[in-house]
């Protein structure tokens, strides 16, 4: 199928793809819990033709097979990824354009994220690629839950996904409504950040308010690591290393007229680089001891890491430029974006294969009415979702072309 027939079809496509996105929308499931989605999903695919395979973590791989390599060599295979969970949030009816034209059924569960419209994206490319097979090998099609909280993408690897079936490259998208409608961005490199989580508990000794001679108190000694931990992106890391540290709660066992005996910190930090993780942690819990045995207290530290980061690898990020621009003309294509210093747990996957994640466009231009992503007004551009599958196809056809 050349361009002109897809682009021709495109009315179709998006038809499909928005009444897919607006099911979805309607019927959101958080974490972990995606049973009606996958089953959905699953009849979808039944409906095209489609073969696939119920992951035993929850979700869907599914194959079309395109035309055999006639040198007999073995056929390539290339893997689109959608995410499938939404937020544990509820939604305001309005959508900072209007009143929402469909609202989810579900109380406190909703798709604040745009995964409603990751999985309609890619349906609608198998509709296109199952109708026309035109390329040489396998093309894949992986529906994957448990996103927001980083635990899908391991969970699948540790079950053997790339062992069980094998591939040469993924790719996977998320839209973002800080960039034009219908562009796709990327760059090559760090695109998404890591995210570690951290727990600092000081344990001092605690007392009555009128008396702070005599406690040793870890409010202070958290104020003073709070401050600390500042100066690892500001005095460890180079200049052009992106890294945050962010403390985001504080709990106490205090009162308004007791010191408290314990402080907890706990925070999140993002990087692109498993060295830079390491300096974090390493820094990280050098501050807190040190600054914990000057003022007498004892200390706990618990570093975890969350989300690998996502690192684009180049030939990919090229193939996904040239497919975007025969789609939707250079113009709207955006090979050298800002990295994101949110996550994103495609990472995982990108460390064992080689591949590209972009963003999907989806602003209508105005900062008033295209609400970010997590924010209760915000609301998927159904405009891009054709878009998205065309790229998305066209991307399999260029790659199973060699």
């Amino acid at each position: 199928m050349n361009i002109e027939e897809i682009v021709r079809r495109s009315g179709e496509i998006l038809d499909y793809a928005v009444e897919m996105r607006r099911h979805f929308h309607r019927h959101p499931e958080p974490t972990s819990r995606e049973f009606e989605t996958i089953r959905f999903l699953c009849g979808q695919l039944d409906r095209m033709g489609i073969s696939y395979v119920n992951i035993p973590d929850g979700g869907i791989l599914a194959e079309i097979s395109g035309k055999s390599p006639e040198n007999g060599e073995t056929s390539p295979h290339v893997l689109l990824r959608a995410d499938c969970d939404a937020l544990t949030m509820e939604e305001s009816p309005e959508n900072g354009r209007g009143p929402r034209c469909c609202l989810s059924a579900n109380s406190g569960v909703a798709h604040m994220c745009g995964h409603d419209g990751h999985m309609a994206m890619l349906l609608g490319a198998a509709k296109l690629l199952s109708e026309s097979r035109d390329f040489n090998g396998t093309a894949q099609f992986l529906f994957q839950p448990a996103e927001e909280p980083g635990k899908g993408a391991h969970a699948m690897i540790d079950d053997g996904l790339f062992e069980r079936f094998p591939m040469d490259e993924i790719y996977g998208q998320h839209n973002n409504p800080a960039y034009p409608a219908g562009t796709v961005n990327i760059c090559k490199g760090g695109f998404a950040s890591c995210e570690d989580n951290f727990k600092i508990e000081i344990h001092g000794r605690g007392g009555h308010a009128s008396a702070p001679e005599k406690t040793v108190d870890p409010m202070v000694i958290a104020a003073q690591i709070i401050l600390a931990l500042q100066t690892i992106p500001s005095r460890n890391a180079g200049a052009f290393q992106p890294v945050v540290v962010s403390c985001t709660e504080l709990f106490t066992d205090g009162a308004h007229n007791a010191i408290p005996s314990n402080v907890t910190i706990l925070g999140d930090c993002r990087s692109y680089s498993k060295e830079m993780q390491a300096l974090i942690e390493t820094r990280m819990r050098d501050l807190v001891e040190h600054i914990c045995q000057a003022y007498g207290a004892t200390w706990d530290f618990l570093y975890t890491h969350e989300f690998a980061p996502t690192v684009n690898w180049d030939e990919q990020v090229d193939a996904v430029i040239q497919a975007a621009s025969h789609v939707l003309g250079a113009e709207k294509v955006n090979g050298n974006c800002s990295p994101f210093m949110a996550s994103e747990d495609f990472g995982a996957f990108l460390e064992k294969v080689p591949g590209a994640f972009f963003f999907m466009g989806g602003a209508v231009g105005d900062e008033s009415r295209d609400m970010p992503l997590h924010n209760s007004c915000f609301d998927y551009n159904d405009d891009t979702l054709e878009t998205g599958a065309q790229v998305f196809a066209q991307l399999v056809r260029e790659r199973l072309a060699r």
